[in-house]
C-alpha cells in the first residue's frame, strides 16, 4: 500500500495553533509576537507577513471559536429533543471553553487590546443566549423541562454567566490556593455539573429519570471539586498561622 502523503499545515494555521497553545498555557498577557515567532522557529518579520500584530491573532482565534460553536448549538430538525441532546450541548460548550480558555480568562483586557472584538463578542453573546432560549423551548416541547418563559430567561442568563465566568473563577482560585489541579480539564468539566444543578428544579421526563446518571458523569462520589480544594487550602493557611 502507498502511504497517504500528509497535508502540510499552512503557515498562517501554524501561527494560530501555536498562539492558542501559548495563550492557554501562559496567559495572553504574558505572550508577545516574539514569543510566538520563537516557538515556531521563524523570524518576527515572517510572522508579521501573516498577522500585523497580536491583536489580529486574537481576533482570528475568536472567529474560529465562534465558527466552531455556532453550528453545534443547532436544534434537531424533524424530531423531538432527547436528554442525550441536552448532554451534547453541555459537552460542546465546555469543550469549546477548554480549547479556547484564554478568551474568557480576561475578556476586559482583550477588549481593550482588540476593540473590534468587543462588537463581535457582543453579537456572539446575543446569538448564544437567543439560541439557548430556543433550545430550552425545544426541551419544554419534548417534556424534558417544565418552566415558564420568565424562568427560562432567568435560567439561560444564569447558565451564560456560569459558563463564561467559570474559567476566570478557576484561575482566580488557582492563584490564591497555588493548587494546579484547579487548572485541569477535569475542573473545567466540573462546570457542567454546576449547570446540571442549576437546571435540576426544572427537569422532567426522561431527563429527570437519567439525572443521577448524568450527575455521576461529571462528579463521581467522593470526587474533589473546586470548593473542596479551596477549603483545604484555607485550612492549611489557618493551621500555619497558629
Amino acid at each position: 500500500m502507498h502511504a497517504i502523503p500528509s497535508v502540510p499545515v499552512k503557515t498562517r494555521d501554524r501561527i494560530l495553533q501555536t498562539s492558542l497553545a501559548l495563550f492557554n498555557e501562559r496567559g495572553e498577557r504574558n505572550i508577545t509576537t516574539n514569543h510566538i515567532a520563537q516557538a515556531l522557529g521563524m523570524s518576527p518579520g515572517n510572522l508579521y507577513y501573516h498577522f500585523r500584530n497580536k491583536g489580529e491573532i486574537i481576533y482570528e482565534l475568536f472567529l474560529r471559536y465562534e465558527q466552531e460553536m455556532a453550528p453545534m448549538l443547532a436544534i434537531p430538525q424533524q424530531r423531538a429533543m432527547t436528554w442525550q441532546d441536552k448532554l451534547g450541548y453541555f459537552e460542546v460548550i465546555f469543550r469549546g471553553l477548554w480549547e479556547f480558555r484564554f478568551l474568557h480568562r480576561d475578556l476586559e483586557q482583550l477588549f481593550a487590546e482588540v476593540p473590534e472584538l468587543r462588537t463581535r463578542y457582543s453579537a456572539f453573546a446575543a446569538m448564544s443566549v437567543q439560541q439557548a432560549q430556543a433550545i430550552y423551548q425545544g426541551m419544554i416541547a419534548a417534556g424534558l423541562v417544565d418552566a415558564t418563559e420568565e424562568e427560562v430567561r432567568g435560567l439561560v442568563l444564569n447558565l451564560w454567566v456560569l459558563a463564561t465566568s467559570w474559567t476566570c473563577f478557576l484561575h482566580t482560585a488557582a492563584a490564591h490556593t497555588g493548587d494546579p489541579r484547579l487548572l485541569s480539564e477535569a475542573m473545567l468539566r466540573y462546570g457542567i455539573y454546576q449547570i446540571i444543578c442549576l437546571e435540576e428544579p426544572f427537569v422532567r421526563g426522561e431527563a429527570l429519570a437519567h439525572l443521577a446518571e448524568i450527575k455521576l458523569r461529571y462528579r463521581a462520589p467522593g470526587a474533589v471539586g473546586p470548593l473542596e480544594i479551596i477549603a483545604a487550602s484555607q485550612r492549611g493557611i489557618d493551621s500555619s498561622s497558629q
